[in-house]
Parts: structure tokens; sequence; C-alpha cells
């Protein structure tokens, strides 16, 4: 059985840095879990690894996609799979970190997707009609009738989780959520970081006053002039809030203060996720302060022998 090492949690929390420590301790290599990380040009709302970092470790499914690109999450599972296959066979134990619950679900429990059918396409078209024409409240309805699990499971605000669900219902008759409804074909070992919510906020606050410092408005005002073809990369958080700015009805300071609301939302929708839908070994980075090597020692517990 393939073996591989999960890091999640909410952003800020320092997934990306424990990551790069363990596969540069583990001699491993690391794929990105994060839905935004796959496009180009678009570095520093994304929170990508710098370029030294990025050249330290390996890293897969990281600037592979134009921003103006469709990706999927069945384009990531099975990119993933693939990668997750040839590394185990070069005898190493891959990570994936990042924070995009549903990719990882996806992974984790080898979830149906469905395929890429004439007929997919035909369902998702009706159901990007009736977003354009009657809106999200419409979708949440439609996946309320004929996937319920599903509904009271996923983010429901999320118009593209709600399309990918009630295709996958319509498709392949199960649930998107249904966790067995793939495969085992791989173990995993998921390591989460969280820390004491007030330190936590502090530090997306302080991180997003960075990301502006290393050039986030030039970044957002990019996506922002290309909004009507970066049809996925325009509803990241850190790039949305920013638009009223440029179109000059609202202040930076107040665009800025909503990227910060939002960011710490999401925060503790990531970890209200992962606490719930998924088995994970939970570190707390304040209360203790040899996690780090703790999480070494059961990783070597995990693999099955010793870290060279």
């Amino acid at each position: 059985m393939k073996k591989v090492i999960a890091i999640v949690g909410p952003t800020a929390v320092g997934k990306s840095a424990l990551g790069l420590k363990l596969a540069q301790e583990f001699h491993s290599e690391i794929i990105s879990g994060d839905s935004m990380q796959i496009y180009r040009h678009l570095d520093i709302g994304t929170a990508k690894d710098s370029p030294a970092e990025l050249k330290a470790v390996p890293h897969h499914l990281v600037d592979i996609c134009d921003p103006d690109q469709r990706y999927t999450v069945k384009n990531f599972q099975e990119r993933a799979k693939k990668i997750i296959t040839d590394l185990n066979e070069q005898g190493k134990i891959p990570f994936v970190v990042g924070g995009t619950g549903f990719y990882l679900s996806s992974l984790i429990n080898n979830l149906n997707l469905g395929g890429n059918s004439t007929g997919d396409d035909k369902v998702r078209q009706e159901l990007l009609e009736i977003e354009k024409n009657d809106g999200v409240g419409r979708l949440q309805s439609i996946l309320k009738s004929e996937d319920p699990i599903a509904y009271r499971k996923i983010d429901i605000e999320n118009s593209r989780r709600l399309i990918r669900a009630i295709e996958v219902i319509r498709t392949t008759g199960k649930s998107i959520t249904d966790q067995n409804n793939g495969n085992k074909w791989a173990n995993f070992y998921l390591i989460g970081l969280t820390d004491d919510r007030p330190k936590l906020y502090e530090r997306i606050n302080q991180r997003v006053d960075k990301m502006v410092e290393m050039g986030l408005l030039d970044e957002a005002e990019y996506v922002f002039k290309h909004r009507e073809t970066f049809v996925q990369a325009k509803n990241a958080i850190g790039y949305k809030e920013l638009f009223p700015y440029f179109e000059q009805n609202t202040p930076l300071d107040s665009c800025l203060d909503e990227v910060k609301k939002n960011s710490r939302h999401f925060a503790k929708r990531q970890f209200t996720y992962f606490r719930n839908q998924m088995d994970v070994d939970w570190y707390n980075i304040s209360d203790d302060n040899n996690y780090q090597k703790t999480i070494e020692k059961n990783i070597i517990k995990f693999v099955g022998g010793h870290n060279d």
C-alpha cells in the first residue's frame, strides 16, 4: 500500500514551513494541495513558497496553469495520485501540503468525481446557466433535494462546490462526500497544525500586511484587469476584496481589513472542515515547543523504519 503524509490546517499556521523542513529531513518532495498555487504569476496572494524554497525541495502542482485556465478537483486528484505513485516507487514518502479541504478529501478518500464525458459537460453547462440566471440559492435548493448529505457537509456558499457536487450525484449516482465511494488506495498520515485563535488571527493579520509590502496590490490589480477570463483566480481571498479599491469605490484600508476578515473566517472554516471530515493528528504550535520533534518521531513510526 502506498504511503503519503499530508500537512493540513488553517491558513497562516505554518504548514509550508513545516513541510519544507520535513521534506528536507526525510529526503522527499512536496505536492501542493492548494487550489490557487497552481496558477503562474499569482505568487503573493496565494502565499507560495519563495523561489529559493521552491528550489530547495522539489515541488509539484505549483505554477502548472495560466490564470485563465480551468483546473478541477478531478485534475488535481489524477495528477497527485500519479506523482505519489511515482515517488513511492522511488522509495520516497511524499508530503502533501495545503489547506484546500476538498482537494485533500478527493485524494485521501479516493472520491469518485465522475468523468469528462459529453454528458458531464452538458450537466455542468446546465448548472452554470442556472447559476447565471437564478443565482446560488437555486443551486443550493437543487443540491439539498438531490444530495442532502453533501448539502450539510460542503461549503454551500461556494458555487463551484455546489455545481461539482450536483454534477457528481447526477453522473455517478453517489454523493461527493461519500468517503466509501472509492477504493482505499494509499495510507495517509495526516498532520494538523493549529494555534490558539487570537494568536492565529494575529498571524493572519501580519501576513496580509507583509503581502502588501511584497506587492500584493500590483498582483491583485493584474487579476482585476483580467477578471473576465481569470474565472477561478478572481475569487481567491486577497484579490477579490481589493476590486472595490481599483474601482475607486472603497478606501484601501477598508479593503485590506476585508482581506484580513475573510482570511480569518476562511481559517475557521478550514479547521472545522479538517476536524470534522478527516482523521487528523493535531498539534497546537503554541502549546508544544517540541511539536516538530514529536511529528518527526510519529512520521518514522508511520513509515515503519528509520530516517537516514
